[in-house]
């Protein structure tokens, strides 16, 4: 169905959070139907919203590029299939015509003596701290399983983490309070004028330093590459990404290493820094001050800057939690999710997507564009655990209409009209398109380009 001015709850929520005018929530206009009902949580609801704001972000950016105003906004509008498809694009990857490896085999969830534990082992070095932790005579399902059985699930936790690893105790109860998105520091500095723009790429000219990895951050710096963004992303040259992982989420960017404890890679990334419009930070919290190079001292040195840094488990995480690495299935099983989406057995579920990480994706990415569209210098601050947090608080099935979540789940979608064939460094993908237009090319192979700016 085609919602018209009729004000979606949960696009209202989300544009209130990254602090846009009120009166702009009714343009965004939804249609068709997607598959993302099913479960207890509205999922298909915080896709829809996340998506909305972000076009709606968009289309602030390039009315105020035009020299309008906000009010200007064009009205976006947001396919709900092409949404469902781009929430699950993981799954729909294809590399010459091989199926991605998506959850390792010691990835799960698994009994324990007073409930269940997740663990996440997808990366060789999660799963080799892993083996470690628990002592395991061999590293596979069967010993993970006959390990944990006899501790509780916290004893779990707390041995893994503590070994450099990741598991998490399935709580029975949702997790605290954490706002969508919590503005930290605006510098009283403005950013680069950005003039006029494309139709189309709002954020061209827009150089972004994406410093995310897997999936949240960088489906926010692939939709900004979409939207015309120069975005160039860093990593470090001792932590490698998993190759079907960038595949999917490196369109709209390039990728290059640099070894920020080396002086003369340091000396190229400040350069870089000193050119940037934005960063983005998906590193735990804490992870780059070491270097010198946390939100706040960058904006003391680069005050124009617009810093978006995104976490697992929220910056007002009790304990130790705030500081810990942590993935969308691991706070789903953390903050209650996985519990509420049990099944008649008992055994926790999952969501239907990876909503977490998505949504707080396309959540980052239109806090980016709104903090363009306002002059860029602050900081912004995003998590899993927040996106988490709407997700079982603030968002409801109802929407703010009449029928506004009639289409999610409706028969009639299919996924093939929102799936494309791209050639790339990794080969032929068939993948999942933006919500927002075409890539047209594919991403290049992680870590191969040059770590250099393109000309404006």
């Amino acid at each position: 169905m085609t919602i018209g001015e009729e004000r979606d709850g949960g696009t209202a929520q989300a544009w209130e959070a990254l602090g846009g005018a009120p009166e702009l929530v009714g343009r965004v206009r939804y249609r068709g139907a997607g598959d993302l009902a099913q479960g207890p949580l509205p999922v298909a609801e915080l896709a829809r919203a996340s998506v909305g704001v972000c076009g709606l972000a968009a289309a602030e950016l390039a009315a105020v590029r035009a020299g309008g105003a906000a009010s200007d906004a064009a009205p976006p509008v947001v396919d709900e299939g092409a949404v469902a498809t781009a929430f699950v694009s993981e799954r729909h990857l294809r590399v010459e015509g091989r199926r991605p490896v998506t959850f390792a085999p010691l990835s799960g969830f698994w009994r324990t003596a007073d409930g269940w534990v997740r663990t996440h082992a997808n990366y060789p070095h999660h799963e080799a701290a892993l083996v470690r932790a628990l002592r395991l005579p061999s590293a596979t399902p069967e010993a993970v399983g006959a390990a944990v059985g006899g501790r509780t699930a916290v004893e779990v936790q707390e041995l893994v983490y503590g070994a450099g690893g990741l598991a998490v105790a399935v709580a029975r109860e949702y997790g605290d309070p954490q706002p969508l998105m919590e503005p930290v520091r605006e510098s009283g500095a403005r950013g680069r004028p950005l003039g006029a723009a494309p139709a189309g790429r709002p954020a061209a000219g827009v150089r972004v330093l994406d410093l995310t990895r897997v999936i949240a951050g960088p489906v926010a710096t692939r939709t900004l590459g979409l939207l015309g963004a120069d975005v160039l992303r860093i990593d470090p040259p001792g932590l490698p990404e998993a190759d079907d992982a960038y595949a999917d989420t490196g369109f709209g960017k390039r990728s290059a290493l640099l070894d920020l404890a080396a002086a003369g890679d340091r000396a190229v990334f400040e350069g870089l820094l000193a050119e940037a419009d934005v960063v983005v930070s998906g590193y735990r919290p804490g992870a780059l001050e070491r270097y010198g190079f946390g939100a706040r001292e960058l904006l003391d040195r680069w005050p124009g800057l617009v810093v978006a840094e995104l976490c697992a488990w929220g910056w007002r995480a009790r304990g130790p939690w705030a500081g810990r690495r942590g993935f969308d299935s691991l706070v789903q099983a953390g903050y209650g999710i996985a519990a509420a989406c049990s099944g008649p057995d008992g055994k926790p579920g999952v969501l239907p997507a990876q909503a977490l990480d998505h949504g707080t994706g396309y959540l980052v990415a239109a806090g980016v564009l709104r903090a363009l569209a306002e002059g860029g210098g602050r900081g912004l601050r995003f998590s899993l655990a927040g996106t988490g947090s709407w997700l079982v608080r603030g968002l409801s099935r109802a929407g703010a209409g009449a029928g506004v979540g009639a289409g999610a789940g409706a028969s009639g979608y299919a996924a093939e009209p929102w799936l494309r064939e791209t050639r790339s460094g990794y080969g032929v993908l068939r993948h999942a398109a933006s919500p927002f237009g075409e890539w047209g090319v594919g991403p290049s192979r992680w870590g191969t380009d040059r770590a250099g700016w393109l000309p404006r």
